[in-house]
């Protein structure tokens, strides 16, 4: 794709929501498969590390910034992203406007008594969305194929997938084409979120990129060393970065 902007070798599509939710719907309209990859900092230091995680985002139809860092990153490295496309924010976009175009939706992921909760919350929140399906998360990797068989069998337009990474995006690479589902988004723990399991942070925090810092918060033992690992390693990444695009200003040697 034309106008993509480079990033730690990862091609990221500069788009704002506006015009990602359009290449949604256009891709709904037309028929064609759309694939959506996200990243954010701790995934760009992943990739890095876990070879199938890189080719399955790489290989998505669009690549967004989902984090706020990586739009920070691009405007340092030069490679300007024009906004933030953060995953739960598309997501719950796009199921609004599936609910004014009578597209149907699958979700896929979380435990199932969050699933449930989920999917009454999002029946409340939007009544006349259609609701194809829904299955949990847990499955290994032998039910792969039958749950995309069950998918397209029911007419899911768009997909869901509330799971984590990479497992996400290992499932969206082989099987998102077979699901039939025109659009196919991974939202990560955007199910628990919607079921009000875990509380997002406040608009503030995610203006200020702060986001990852209320998740440590609500779940230190879990997810401290995590962050503060990958934020760091994402920190110096970016540094490198910046050091080896910096031209030497020193001047030439001159003979006398």
């Amino acid at each position: 794709m034309s106008g993509r902007q480079t990033l730690f070798g990862v091609e990221l599509d500069p788009l704002t929501m506006d015009q990602t939710v359009e290449r949604c719907l256009e891709a709904v309209r037309d028929g064609r498969q759309l694939e959506i990859g996200v990243v954010n900092a701790a995934k760009l230091v992943n990739m890095r590390r876990d070879e199938r995680l890189a080719k399955a985002v790489s290989g998505c139809d669009l690549v967004l910034a989902d984090g706020q860092a990586v739009v920070w990153a691009g405007r340092v490295l030069k490679a300007p992203l024009p906004e933030r496309v953060a995953g739960i924010d598309l997501f719950l976009r796009l199921l609004a406007e599936a609910e004014t175009a009578g597209v149907s939706v699958y979700f896929l992921g979380a435990k199932e008594e969050v699933l449930e909760e989920m999917v009454r919350r999002v029946a409340a929140r939007f009544p006349g969305l259609k609701v194809a399906g829904h299955r949990n998360g847990y499955f290994d990797d032998t039910e792969q194929a039958a749950i995309a068989d069950a998918i397209a069998e029911s007419g899911a337009q768009m997909l869901f997938l509330g799971m984590t990474s990479p497992k996400k995006e290992i499932f969206t690479a082989a099987y998102g084409e077979r699901t039939g589902a025109r659009v196919v988004h991974g939202v990560g723990g955007s199910f628990d979120i919607l079921a009000g399991l875990t509380k997002r942070a406040p608009a503030t925090w995610q203006r200020l990129g702060l986001e990852w810092l209320y998740r440590v918060l609500q779940e230190p033992r879990r997810l401290g060393r995590r962050y503060l690992t990958t934020n760091a390693a994402f920190l110096l990444m970016t540094a490198r970065e910046r050091f080896r695009l910096t031209p030497s200003t020193a001047p030439a040697n001159r003979s006398h």
